[in-house]
């Protein structure tokens, strides 16, 4: 089986974001939430049969209190935070496996996802479906991908190497020197993407760094990392079948008239008939 994880808050920004280009600001009540059940109702008709959901109930996580600058919900549109809780029914409702994040960021959640998902012999790949730099430490080999749905790009250990110009263990330390803009902290001042995939080639992990490669800067590198790597610890599920879809509950026809589309319940009924 093939094992696919979504990263849910991801997908409700592209898809309110996208709708803007056609609504004029004039953004629908519910809009980006019909936009993701879609996405994975396609996801579904193309024939997923193991998937899961991870969300950011509340963009603020453990890190904040680590670092000052971390990303917090402070800016984001009244109307598209209006929408993150019903994504997270909506979604349970079409029978969707959805881990609503609150200590842990939703990429936590896709990082536990993987690691336990690939632990199954049954498991023959995970998919994470995320263009985050984060989630690049992941991808293990052909066996854990990671999958950027705008660009089509597949990304293994060597696409990863590719891009970064490091295997996917250090990309929590490659995050560290060079900052992050989108999670809020800023790396290690001078050292660009080259520089750090050459310093992370000749030396390994930043805590076998010799002194003098980032003198005072280590402790503050360091910290960092701890910022990028992601969690893996959280037991989001016992058995990989619990991310089985076996079609939408009783009561996704109610979210179906509340979302004021009828096209997705028949959608997803069409789905589970042909599964």
């Amino acid at each position: 089986m093939i094992v696919h994880l979504i990263d849910g808050t991801y997908e409700l920004f592209r898809h309110f974001y996208g709708l803007r280009r056609f609504t004029k600001d004039k953004d629908r009540p519910g809009g980006a939430v019909v936009g993701v059940l879609n996405t994975v109702l396609q996801m579904i008709e193309e024939g997923a049969t193991h998937l899961g959901v991870a969300t950011d109930h509340v963009i603020e996580s453990f890190r904040n209190p680590l670092w000052s600058g971390y990303k917090t919900g402070e800016g984001i549109e009244p109307a598209l935070f209006a929408q993150f809780q019903p994504l997270e029914e909506a979604l349970a409702a079409m029978g969707i496996a959805v881990w609503p994040m609150i200590d842990l960021e939703a990429d936590d959640a896709l990082a536990c996802a993987a690691a336990a998902a690939s632990g199954n012999s049954e498991v023959q790949k995970v998919c994470i479906w995320t263009p985050d730099k984060d989630l690049a430490q992941c991808v293990r080999g052909d066996r854990i991908v990671q999958v950027d749905r705008k660009s089509k790009i597949i990304r293994n250990a060597d696409g990863v190497q590719a891009k970064f110009g490091v295997a996917p263990p250090l990309i929590p330390d490659y995050l560290a020197l060079v900052g992050d803009s989108a999670d809020g902290y800023p790396g290690i001042a001078g050292i660009g993407p080259k520089s750090a995939a050459s310093l992370l080639t000749r030396y390994g992990p930043i805590e076998d760094f010799p002194q003098p490669v980032l003198g005072e800067r280590r402790d503050l590198a360091l910290l960092f990392k701890k910022l990028a790597t992601l969690r893996t610890d959280a037991r989001l599920f016992t058995n990989v079948d619990e991310l089985r879809w076996r079609g939408p509950t009783q009561t996704f026809s109610a979210w179906c008239a509340k979302l004021d589309n009828s096209r997705l319940l028949a959608r997803a009924d069409k789905a589970f008939a042909t599964q």
